[in-house]
């Protein structure tokens, strides 16, 4: 299994089992499992508040399913709407899977 964050060119966050799909040397498509959108929000912090947060990386990770009147659990996507495969941080894998699991 290969998870990871595609950012996408609509400024989507997706997290999902990531495959290519190549014919040749070129990758044709990017085949996502059990795609969850990334909703983050940071905290809103009143200004006399901002002080006191010295940790700028505290935000609040949600997941949804992708896209969700399908059953289907295998999504092609064009790699031209793939801007940047990344690793997701460890918290944020670990979420991915309890819920996908859960949801089996």
């Amino acid at each position: 299994m290969s998870i990871k964050i595609a950012l996408l060119s609509t400024q989507e966050q997706i997290i999902s089992d990531v495959r290519e799909m190549v014919s040749g040397d070129n990758v044709v498509a990017y085949v996502f499992n059990n795609p969850h959108k990334l909703s983050v929000q940071t905290p809103l912090l009143l200004e006399e508040d901002k002080d006191d947060f010295n940790d700028n990386r505290s935000v609040q990770v949600s997941l949804t399913p992708w896209i969700l009147v399908t059953s289907d659990k295998d999504v092609p996507v064009s790699p031209s709407n793939v801007v940047a495969l990344v690793e997701p941080l460890t918290s944020v894998r670990e979420m991915y899977e309890e819920k996908v699991n859960a949801d089996d």
